[in-house]
Protein backbone atom coordinates (compact mmCIF):
# COMPACT_ATOMS: atom_id res chain seq x y z
CA UNK A 1 0.00 0.00 0.00
CA UNK A 2 1.42 3.54 -0.73
CA UNK A 3 0.68 6.53 1.66
CA UNK A 4 -0.16 9.70 -0.03
CA UNK A 5 -0.05 13.26 1.85
CA UNK A 6 -1.08 16.18 0.22
CA UNK A 7 -0.55 19.60 1.20
CA UNK A 8 -0.80 23.25 -0.22
CA UNK A 9 -4.39 24.18 0.03
CA UNK A 10 -5.58 26.69 1.62
CA UNK A 11 -7.75 30.15 1.54
CA UNK A 12 -7.35 31.94 -2.34
CA UNK A 13 -9.36 34.84 -3.95
CA UNK A 14 -11.47 33.95 -6.97
CA UNK A 15 -9.01 34.00 -10.25
CA UNK A 16 -5.65 32.83 -7.57
CA UNK A 17 -3.82 30.15 -7.88
CA UNK A 18 -2.80 27.20 -5.63
CA UNK A 19 -0.56 24.68 -5.80
CA UNK A 20 -0.67 21.50 -4.71
CA UNK A 21 1.91 18.18 -3.63
CA UNK A 22 1.53 15.12 -2.90
CA UNK A 23 4.04 13.05 -1.52
CA UNK A 24 4.12 8.81 -2.18
CA UNK A 25 5.60 6.99 0.83
CA UNK A 26 6.60 4.00 -1.28
CA UNK A 27 9.03 3.42 -4.35
CA UNK A 28 6.71 2.11 -6.47
CA UNK A 29 5.06 5.42 -7.01
CA UNK A 30 7.53 5.61 -10.47
CA UNK A 31 5.32 3.13 -11.80
CA UNK A 32 2.03 3.98 -10.82
CA UNK A 33 -0.41 6.41 -13.04
CA UNK A 34 -1.46 9.26 -10.18
CA UNK A 35 -4.74 11.27 -10.50
CA UNK A 36 -5.92 14.01 -8.27
CA UNK A 37 -9.20 14.82 -7.58
CA UNK A 38 -11.96 16.74 -5.48
CA UNK A 39 -14.89 16.64 -3.88
CA UNK A 40 -17.03 19.80 -3.00
CA UNK A 41 -19.74 19.49 -0.18
CA UNK A 42 -22.91 17.32 -1.18
CA UNK A 43 -21.33 16.51 -4.29
CA UNK A 44 -19.25 13.01 -5.39
CA UNK A 45 -15.87 13.24 -5.68
CA UNK A 46 -14.71 13.80 -9.51
CA UNK A 47 -11.34 13.95 -11.47
CA UNK A 48 -9.58 16.55 -12.26
CA UNK A 49 -6.20 15.72 -13.90
CA UNK A 50 -4.28 12.32 -14.56
CA UNK A 51 -0.95 11.44 -15.13
CA UNK A 52 1.17 8.07 -16.71
CA UNK A 53 3.90 6.81 -14.91
CA UNK A 54 6.60 8.87 -16.62
CA UNK A 55 4.37 11.50 -17.64
CA UNK A 56 4.30 11.20 -20.83
CA UNK A 57 0.72 11.56 -20.89
CA UNK A 58 -1.97 13.47 -18.99
CA UNK A 59 -5.95 13.81 -18.77
CA UNK A 60 -7.98 16.72 -17.71
CA UNK A 61 -11.79 17.55 -16.70
CA UNK A 62 -12.88 19.54 -19.31
CA UNK A 63 -14.02 21.85 -16.51
CA UNK A 64 -9.96 22.60 -15.82
CA UNK A 65 -9.03 22.21 -19.06
CA UNK A 66 -6.36 25.23 -19.65
CA UNK A 67 -5.99 26.03 -16.34
CA UNK A 68 -4.55 23.25 -13.99
CA UNK A 69 -1.59 21.64 -14.87
CA UNK A 70 -0.52 18.11 -13.30
CA UNK A 71 2.94 17.25 -13.48
CA UNK A 72 5.21 14.62 -11.38
CA UNK A 73 8.99 14.36 -9.97
CA UNK A 74 9.83 10.28 -9.36
CA UNK A 75 12.87 11.15 -7.97
CA UNK A 76 11.18 12.87 -5.40
CA UNK A 77 8.07 10.66 -5.07
CA UNK A 78 6.05 13.88 -5.87
CA UNK A 79 3.08 14.91 -7.84
CA UNK A 80 1.99 18.58 -8.25
CA UNK A 81 -1.19 19.99 -9.42
CA UNK A 82 -0.71 23.78 -10.54
CA UNK A 83 -4.54 25.23 -10.71
CA UNK A 84 -5.22 29.11 -11.89
CA UNK A 85 -7.72 31.11 -12.35
CA UNK A 86 -9.44 29.69 -9.52
CA UNK A 87 -13.20 29.62 -9.37
CA UNK A 88 -15.44 30.16 -6.08
CA UNK A 89 -17.89 26.83 -7.59
CA UNK A 90 -13.94 25.13 -7.26
CA UNK A 91 -14.09 25.13 -3.41
CA UNK A 92 -13.12 21.48 -2.32
CA UNK A 93 -11.51 18.77 -0.70
CA UNK A 94 -8.24 18.22 -2.84
CA UNK A 95 -7.30 14.30 -3.31
CA UNK A 96 -4.66 12.77 -4.79
CA UNK A 97 -4.36 9.04 -5.85
CA UNK A 98 -2.36 5.95 -6.82
CA UNK A 99 -3.34 3.84 -9.78
CA UNK A 100 -3.38 0.15 -10.22
CA UNK A 101 -1.31 -0.02 -13.67
CA UNK A 102 1.19 3.24 -15.05
CA UNK A 103 -1.32 4.15 -17.61
CA UNK A 104 -3.79 6.61 -16.89
CA UNK A 105 -6.44 5.99 -15.20
CA UNK A 106 -9.60 8.97 -15.24
CA UNK A 107 -12.34 6.47 -12.66
CA UNK A 108 -12.50 6.10 -9.17
CA UNK A 109 -12.04 2.43 -9.13
CA UNK A 110 -9.00 2.18 -11.27
CA UNK A 111 -7.53 3.92 -8.20
CA UNK A 112 -6.38 2.01 -5.38
CA UNK A 113 -4.77 4.27 -2.28
CA UNK A 114 -5.59 7.67 -1.59
CA UNK A 115 -4.46 10.85 0.45
CA UNK A 116 -6.63 12.46 3.11
CA UNK A 117 -7.48 15.16 1.43
CA UNK A 118 -6.47 19.26 1.59
CA UNK A 119 -8.80 21.83 1.62
CA UNK A 120 -9.40 24.25 -1.29
CA UNK A 121 -11.14 27.56 -0.65
CA UNK A 122 -11.91 29.99 -3.08
CA UNK A 123 -13.44 33.07 -2.26
CA UNK A 124 -15.75 35.50 -4.31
Amino acid sequence: QVRLVESGGGLVQAGGSLRLSCVASKGIFGGVGMGWFRQAPGKEREISAAISWNGGSTYYAHSVRGRFTISRDNAKNTVYLQMDSLKPEETAVSYCAAAKNGAIAIGLPEYDDWGQGTQVTVSS
